[in-house]
């Protein structure tokens, strides 16, 4: 077996209907193809719907699954209160939801604006918070369990970053959020998880953080201890087995998936790999000296 195969047993989730926001695009549409391929229902939303169209559309066609598209902006309860709606109408009950749907740019803090900052929390925070809201609601009151949230947040989400301050504070309060909930809910049978990913390179995002030459000037492969980007099958696998029932006794867990990139960032001396082997020669000599 290898990482970039498919990890769980064919209908590791039949029976579940889940929610994947941002699922037409990027990590979400992997994500949503492998639960696909598990047996799963599942229902993407974004606010492109000819885009999210042409997801389904190929989806379908790839795994022979069910999938439904629907337009929602995460930032309007009431479009998320209609997704659940339209959701549960279509397949009966929802028992999973995907909080993947994200937006960042990079760009020094001094010259934002107030409203791109409140663009990026309210498209993070405020529609992660929707979506569990809405759910957590319908799921309580129906008693529908088990079900299982999975919030996709980011390393930075405890150790801040700049140039990506509005990003971090949102993927701070979310991860807050998982931590919260995975107590207080649940005695309701619910579980909440988080997936902090590194570099898995989707051509939308990156082209959007890192336009023209940047992407080559700014490697992330060499801040990695394993020397190479995420595949999209691998965070595929994990999001699958956290929404899986195979995941019953994980609950309130953050996986960090990153290949070591940011404990790299965190050690003090991590950086002394780059010294060459006749430098570190030197220095044995001279600690020898000193004794």
């Amino acid at each position: 077996m290898k990482y970039t195969e498919p990890m769980l047993r064919q209908g590791a989730l039949k029976g579940k209907t889940i929610i994947v926001t941002g699922g037409g695009s990027g990590l979400g549409k992997s994500m949503t193809k492998y639960f696909l391929e598990l047996g799963a229902k599942v229902v993407i939303t974004s606010r492109n719907m000819e885009k999210l169209q042409k997801a389904a559309d190929a989806l379908q066609q790839e795994t022979g699954g069910e999938v439904l598209p629907l337009a929602c902006d995460v930032r309007d309860y009431a479009q998320v209160e209609q997704v659940l709606q339209d959701s549960i109408a279509h397949f009966g009950q929802v028992n999973g939801l995907v909080n993947n749907a994200a937006g960042n740019f990079i760009s020094p803090t001094e010259r934002l604006s107030a409203s791109a900052f409140d663009v990026i929390i309210d498209i993070v925070l405020k529609g992660s918070k929707n979506m569990t809201l809405a759910l957590g609601k319908y799921w309580i009151e129906n008693k529908i369990k088990p079900a299982t949230v999975l919030n996709i947040v980011t390393t930075y989400a405890w150790t801040g970053s700049a140039y990506v301050v509005p990003s971090a504070t949102a993927k701070a309060g979310v991860l807050a959020m998982t931590r919260s909930l995975a107590v207080e809910w649940a005695k309701y049978g619910i579980r909440f998880n988080a997936i902090a990913p590194g570099p898995f390179p989707t051509k939308g995002a990156w082209d959007r953080l890192l336009p023209g030459d940047l992407k080559d000037k700014f490697d992330p492969a060499k801040k990695i201890p394993l020397k190479r980007l995420g595949e999209h099958q691998e965070l595929a696998n994990l999001a699958a087995y956290l929404m899986s029932d195979f995941a019953a006794y994980v609950n309130g867990e953050v996986v960090t998936i990153d290949g070591g990139e940011w404990l790299y960032g965190a050690g003090e001396f991590n950086q002394l790999d780059k010294i060459p082997n006749e430098m570190w020669d030197m220095l044995a000599q001279m600690i020898k000296k000193n004794k």
